[in-house]
């Protein structure tokens, strides 16, 4: 037996002439799908020539790139290997990382004045003269001359020792690499970790490992009459003189205060100004009007413009960051709110209204509880979000932490501290996301 039901011709006519939306679609309908991944695709390819994307990538220093991203997890020693007098004389950068009388395993002065720097292995190694330079790899020697104006590779070094102008590079990949000069070997050798984090060179914890870091901070014997060994290890690990964790902490909970109270006095600026921007609350259209104009005007301008503002005004700080998020979220909480109170469920307003209630008793009784846990719900929200905004106003000047990473990064040679510094910012944006999605959930909830 056949399973499909036979239509007449005039039920199929009535059925086409019911259902002609369906059965008899436009063609732009017919084929929405294929015009809309064309148009995507010659949209894509419209950009990738305005924006010159392909020339952007061929242009780009990636190996400086791999470098940068390189010092994210691990430190690089930089000394300079200069000559004077027929001798090596080791120079090294301000970051410290090592005391000033410290035996160095990789750095090796002879008796005649020379130096060894290995790089990870005996068979990786520089023997450095003033007049010569052997630079060994994979045990291989290869002799760099020193002379009075250009440094000369060996015609048949290899691709890890190259000539670039009047010096010579020597590559030993992530182990370090060194540039020979006319006057002095430029020395980057790099190690995995972040050096110094804990304690900086001049602390009495500094060198120890965890196990004997305790031990002293447990111990009787004091380090400080005037303080506990404990005491000590704190003001210690704050005031590394490097990593400078005191004042990155007191930066990000400038921060955090700085969204906080942005947020507040916006939820506070906000609610009482949407009651006067709702329709159904107050029935005067241009007054209406004229507050959803202030609403729109202060959320259409940029936080970052109205940080770049109030900096020029006020000077750079945390008051400058705490209008701007004032200002851009006392319009977008504005706008929110109004749309919820013209949302309301005008039979708990009418409700209260038939006992003869005021205005303004109708409203706390009749609007304020539908709309309260919708409310604190946005408030908890922009809160959230603006944790993360207050870092990037923070880099134009704003105070908090995002100046501090600017800092960090116009150095070029401390992105180390940069990803110290992003990762404070993930670990408390990831904490701050939790806490805002855990009080928005039972708010909601108790809403319904």
């Amino acid at each position: 037996m056949s399973n499909v039901l036979a239509i007449d011709e005039t039920e199929r006519a009535r059925l086409k002439s019911s259902h002609a939306a369906v059965l008899h679609k436009p063609w732009w309908k017919r084929w929405a799908l294929p015009i809309g991944l064309v148009a995507t695709v010659l949209y894509l390819g419209f950009c990738y020539v305005f924006f010159n994307v392909g020339p952007a990538f061929e242009n780009g220093k990636w190996d400086r790139a791999a470098l940068y991203l390189q010092d994210w997890y691990s430190w690089r020693a930089q000394p300079r290997l200069k000559f004077a007098d027929g001798k090596v004389t080791a120079t090294w950068s301000s970051r410290g990382q090592y005391p000033a009388d410290a035996i160095i395993d990789w750095l090796t002065l002879h008796d005649d004045g020379s130096m060894t720097v290995t790089f990870g292995s005996e068979a990786d190694r520089l023997e450095v003269t003033p007049s010569l330079v052997t630079a060994y790899v994979g045990g291989e020697p290869h002799e760099i001359t020193i002379g009075t104006d250009t440094v000369t590779a060996p015609p048949d070094a290899p691709g890890a020792v190259r000539q670039d102008g009047t010096k010579v590079i020597v590559d030993y990949g992530f182990a370090g690499q060194a540039e020979v000069r006319t006057n002095q070997v430029y020395v980057q050798r790099r190690f995995l970790g972040w050096s110094n984090f804990w304690f900086d060179t001049r602390s009495a914890y500094w060198g120890l490992n965890p196990l004997e870091v305790i031990q002293l901070m447990l111990s009787s014997e004091r380090i400080d009459p005037t303080r506990s060994n404990f005491d000590t290890a704190v003001q210690n690990f704050l005031g590394n003189g490097v990593w400078q964790h005191g004042d990155i902490l007191s930066k990000l909970l400038q921060t955090l205060v700085m969204a906080f109270v942005g947020t507040l006095l916006a939820t506070l600026f906000a609610f009482p100004l949407a009651f006067i921007a709702a329709r159904n609350i107050t029935r005067s259209r241009p007054v209406n009007w004229l507050m959803k104009r202030t609403f729109d005007f202060l959320r259409s301008i940029d936080m970052l413009i109205w940080a770049l503002f109030f900096t020029r005004g006020f000077g750079p700080g945390p008051i400058p960051g705490i209008a701007a998020i004032f200002f851009t979220d006392a319009g977008a909480l504005g706008k929110v709110y109004a749309e919820a109170l013209e949302n309301v469920d005008d039979r708990q307003r009418e409700g209260v209204k038939s006992v003869g209630a005021a205005p303004s008793v109708v409203n706390r009784f009749g609007v304020v509880p539908q709309v309260l846990p919708v409310f604190i719900s946005q408030s908890l929200y922009f809160w959230e979000s603006n944790t993360r905004s207050a870092t990037v106003i923070g880099a134009v000047g704003a105070g908090g932490i995002g100046l501090k990473l600017l800092e960090a990064m116009g150095t070029n040679s401390d992105w180390d501290k940069v990803a110290y510094m992003v990762l404070l910012i993930l670990a408390v944006v990831f904490i701050f996301d939790n806490i805002s999605n855990a009080l928005r959930s039972r708010l909601i909830g108790r809403s319904h």
